[in-house]
């Protein structure tokens, strides 16, 4: 099974390897395929979920197959936008946001949930931080986070009002392990891309593809694969780093989830990998940035 580690100083804990729920939002999928990667993702040990307002049907689905598991998972969620009636980055946005989260998940509470990509100058003003700590002061919340990078990240990291965080951590992605971490001991930080999007699958640049900038960075960092494969060494990575209380990987797949679940298994990269891959960054960064 796979381990958890604890969320921050909360009480909340979280598998180590944890699913990103923004895939299975798409409605071109199989409702019965879609139950089965959920339950196979519980079954396996993975108790994080983490989902978005913005993902399509993701939240409805997690609530109409999970429902029943609510006391073996941790329900993520993001918001701050999209909600009828309501102008995007205010107080009541996000106060009819997490109600409508509520009821899609189909739960009386949620774990953590996490301001989507709010810049800096928003939450300068105040009033969508006030609004997720009013939900967390009645019980609807557990922990309040900020997803987000670069600038912005920085903001919510020094505002001080925030139990945890999420940003893009991996082997082309590492600004976040000397410039965000090491400010943030005592809060949660969940990793999304852990794979950077899966570079290797392009011999070629991939242009216009999601994964374009981390394809060019990976190539410049002309790093080892150790003699395994790239995305074995990638989710051990992004879960050996100290810091991390867990790693998100996106699928709407059953095979990659267990695939990825197996590399997970074969724990933490030997130190002598760990600093090499490191080092390659550093020295290659060109203002590399976090990728959004």
């Amino acid at each position: 099974m796979i381990p958890c580690r604890r969320y921050g100083q909360s009480d909340i804990e979280v598998s180590a390897l944890g699913l990103g729920a923004g895939q299975i939002g798409d409605a071109r999928l199989d409702e019965a395929s879609v139950g089965k990667l959920l339950n196979a993702a519980v079954d396996a040990g993975i108790t994080l979920i983490d989902t978005a307002r913005g993902y399509g049907l993701s939240e409805e689905r997690i609530g109409r197959h999970l429902a029943r598991r609510r006391s073996e998972i941790v329900l993520s969620t993001k918001l701050g936008y999209g909600i009828d009636g309501f102008a995007d980055w205010t107080g009541p946005c996000i106060t009819a946001g997490v109600e409508a989260a509520l009821q899609r998940l189909q739960t009386d509470r949620i774990d953590i949930v996490h301001l989507h990509s709010c810049p800096a100058e928003t939450l300068a003003r105040g009033e969508v931080i006030a609004a997720l700590e009013a939900a967390k002061q009645a019980g609807k919340v557990r922990a309040i986070a900020y997803s987000g990078e670069n600038a912005d990240l920085d903001y919510a990291v020094d505002c001080g009002r925030f139990d945890g965080f999420m940003a893009s951590l991996n082997l082309c992605d590492q600004r976040v392990i000397d410039r965000v971490l090491p400010r943030i001991t005592g809060k949660g930080f969940i990793a999304k891309r852990p794979s950077a999007n899966h570079p290797w699958r392009f011999a070629e640049r991939p242009l216009g593809d999601y994964c374009e900038e981390y394809w060019l960075r990976w190539r410049a960092m002309e790093i080892s694969n150790f003699g395994h494969a790239w995305g074995e060494i990638a989710i051990r990575f992004a879960t050996s780093v100290p810091g991390v209380s867990s790693a998100i990987v996106g699928t709407a797949n059953a095979a990659n989830l267990a695939q990825n679940i197996e590399w997970f298994g074969l724990g933490p990269l030997p130190d002598y990998q760990i600093g090499n891959l490191r080092a390659a960054f550093l020295q290659h960064d060109r203002d590399w940035i976090g990728q959004i």
